[in-house]
């Protein structure tokens, strides 16, 4: 029996304990030691840069990932124009609508909108013609007045269900072939950018001064 692995595990354990000893900065463990061993002996998988069109031109990481973000928009766009194709939804954003209600239950017009990350007039558009369609319901608001109330109807729940088949099948398209592990990844990754865009899009600044303050923020 060889303990070629075993001598490396005791260097490595005579080296977390050395460093961890000065300036304590992790649990004197074996989670403390797990820890240690992730932030500094990191796989090359992990390390290695992608490759990407125009890097060698200096064209930089967020320039892609803006442009990746777009594209997968667009992809995910034509797998639900497919997806909802010979139904009455004239729009992905049609059920979308609906999904949310259905799922989150009533709401008022503008959280239904800001939900969706949509303008006011882009958004009063698509829940008019929810309304006009009889698959949402409308009601005085009992706090406010002058807000509506929104709620699926049972027509809107029977329409939805019945093109749910190939929603989640355009759904599971657009995760391509990435494995669970990538995929709980991304969500990680995708929740992070929102966390940070969400506050954000909250305060309603006006598109002329949006970018300087994003910009003074992030600084």
């Amino acid at each position: 029996m060889k303990y070629d692995i075993l001598k490396n595990v005791i260097h490595l354990l005579e080296e977390f304990e050395s460093e961890n000893f000065s300036g304590k900065t992790y649990p004197n463990d074996i989670e403390g030691f797990k820890r240690w061993v992730v932030v500094n002996y990191k796989s090359a998988e992990i390390d290695n840069e992608p490759n990407w069109e125009g890097k060698e031109k200096g064209r930089s990481a967020e320039s892609v990932i803006n442009t990746l973000i777009v594209h997968l928009n667009r992809y995910a766009k034509s797998y639900s124009k497919s997806a909802i194709s010979g139904s009455n939804f004239s729009t992905q954003e049609e059920f979308i609508y609906l999904i949310n209600l259905k799922a989150f239950g009533e709401m008022t017009k503008m959280d239904l909108i800001k939900k969706n990350v949509h303008e006011k007039p882009a958004g009063m558009q698509i829940i008019n013609r929810l309304i006009a369609q009889g698959w949402v319901d409308q009601t005085d608001s009992e706090t406010d007045k002058r807000s509506k109330v929104l709620k699926i109807s049972n027509e809107g729940i029977k329409v939805l269900e019945n093109q749910m088949g190939k929603i989640r099948k355009a759904t599971e398209v657009v995760t391509g072939d990435l494995t669970r592990k990538e995929k709980m990844e991304l969500i990680r990754l995708l929740n992070k950018l929102n966390d940070f865009h969400q506050p954000i899009y909250d305060k309603n600044i006006e598109p002329e001064y949006l970018l300087n303050e994003v910009l003074k923020n992030k600084r």
